[in-house]
């Protein structure tokens, strides 16, 4: 299997934690999207990471398409550890709170960070490269703190952000988050609540990888690979 990803791609972290939580190991490619290699294309014409290549070499392209087709290729050997339960209502509230995150929170956070703080670094300047947007930056920080209140909020009646199980609502917000708290600007003084699942999250095996990931000229803020920040 193989999984054409970005380091900073928060779709793409959540696919690794997903598989990482199934026990697969994918061969990583990365892809800097912004090249629209005609290679790439081809597998995906959209041209954004992730794509999933099964060993058979059928594509699965984009993260919220490849989160249902692992669930329904490998879903039911997962028994209580299933990432989209079989309860309707409980799937319906996992779905919400994935695309609230996939969406929203990429909307309004970790796709303007990332663009103005990292990727606009690397791309020549006459495919969007650049200096960073300060005023897009100071927007994505004030809005993260409405989402770690809402992450909050949801964990006062619950053990995970969906319900009693971890699932792929709590793996797309930590991917997400996880892109903003490399880069140091997740206020984790903001909501203890949130800060707690946070740490709890991140200590499970699956997102090792991701905390080992440095990047060169770009190191991590000193928080993010801390067990006990």
């Amino acid at each position: 299997m193989q999984l054409y990803h970005h380091p900073f791609c928060a779709h793409s972290r959540l696919i690794r934690l997903a598989l990482g939580e199934m026990g697969i190991e994918p061969e990583l490619i990365e892809e800097h999207v912004w090249e629209r290699r005609a290679e790439f294309l081809m597998l995906d014409p959209a041209g954004i990471t992730p794509v999933l290549v099964e060993n058979d070499g059928f594509v699965v392209p984009g993260g919220d398409l490849i989160a249902e087709y692992l669930d329904e290729t490998r879903g039911d050997h997962l028994a209580d550890r299933r990432l989209l339960p079989v309860d309707l209502y409980a799937r319906v509230e996992v779905r919400r709170l994935t695309s609230w995150f996939n969406h929203k929170f990429f909307a309004e956070v970790s796709e303007p960070l990332v663009r103005e703080k990292v990727y606009k670094r690397r791309m020549p300047r006459e495919f969007g490269g650049g200096p960073p947007e300060m005023s897009i930056i100071r927007a994505a920080r004030a809005n993260i703190r409405y989402h770690l209140q809402y992450i909050g909020w949801l964990l006062k009646s619950r053990n995970w952000l969906a319900g009693e199980r971890m699932s792929y609502a709590d793996l797309a917000a930590a991917a997400h988050i996880s892109v903003v708290d490399y880069l140091g600007d997740v206020p984790w003084d903001e909501d203890e609540g949130a800060k707690i699942w946070y740490a709890r999250i991140k200590s499970r095996p699956a997102f090792r990888p991701l905390l080992a990931l440095t990047v060169a000229g770009m190191p991590p803020a000193p928080c993010y690979a801390d067990l006990d920040f």
